[in-house]
């Protein structure tokens, strides 16, 4: 009797259609790999992972309505069986380093990787952590002759699930009321999460947390609203 191996699930988080389509066809190859859905965005993302639970997430970190970074939270808190590969366009240490202590198993750089992306997903299904060959590099010599010394934490990381939420949606320009109605909850808890976010943060308007999202990497910068 022929036992046939249960294909490796993958959703493909990625906004860009042309983009999502060549990485899908680059999977389509591999017959033990098996695209069950795509996402345009971050929620989209969690969205259909808390669904169908995958295998494994390939995640892009400049997604709308909720990063990369914050969607890899959500999805590792709520299925801890899932992996998630970013592959991202961005090789900085500050957002491998991030992603990575959020429970992410690798990170590939675009440019250099896609033709890696079929073996990564099979690796981190086994448990492995996978790097682009320039993201090992440098992250082998910064921790090489001991553990790095520990910088204090990003103010990011002061803020809750949620409002890196609102703040991602705040930054990509929208009022209130479509926070509201996307984050399905009332405009007063926006408004008060958008407190708590200013208090943390010490910034004191909208143009203050759209240049913080910015700097932080919550949000590309050719994505952002005009800046007053």
């Amino acid at each position: 009797m022929t036992s046939f191996l249960k294909p490796i699930t993958v959703i493909l988080a990625e906004d860009h259609t042309v983009v999502r389509e060549g990485l899908r066809a680059l999977l389509a190859m591999d017959q033990g790999l098996e695209v069950i859905a795509e996402a345009q965005s971050g929620r989209e993302a969690v969205e259909k992972a808390k669904a169908l639970r995958p295998d494994v997430v390939v995640m892009d970190i400049a997604m709308p309505l909720l990063n990369g970074v914050e969607a890899t939270r959500q999805i590792r808190q709520a299925l801890p069986a899932t992996k998630v590969l970013i592959l991202s366009a961005h090789g900085d240490d500050e957002y491998v380093e991030q992603v990575m202590s959020l429970g992410a198993s690798g990170y590939l750089v675009k440019q250099s990787s896609a033709n890696m992306l079929a073996q990564a997903v099979r690796d981190v299904h086994k448990g492995k952590t996978v790097f682009s060959a320039s993201v090992a590099k440098r992250m082998r010599s910064r921790y090489e002759g001991g553990a790095r010394r520990a910088g204090p934490a990003p103010p990011t990381a002061r803020l809750t699930s949620r409002e890196v939420e609102v703040l991602q949606l705040v930054a990509e320009g929208k009022a209130n009321k479509q926070i509201a109605a996307e984050l399905g909850i009332s405009i007063k808890t926006v408004e008060k999460h958008r407190q708590h976010v200013m208090a943390k943060l010490d910034l004191h308007d909208t143009a203050g947390l759209t240049r913080y999202a910015i700097a932080a990497g919550i949000i590309e910068s050719s994505v952002q609203v005009t800046i007053e």
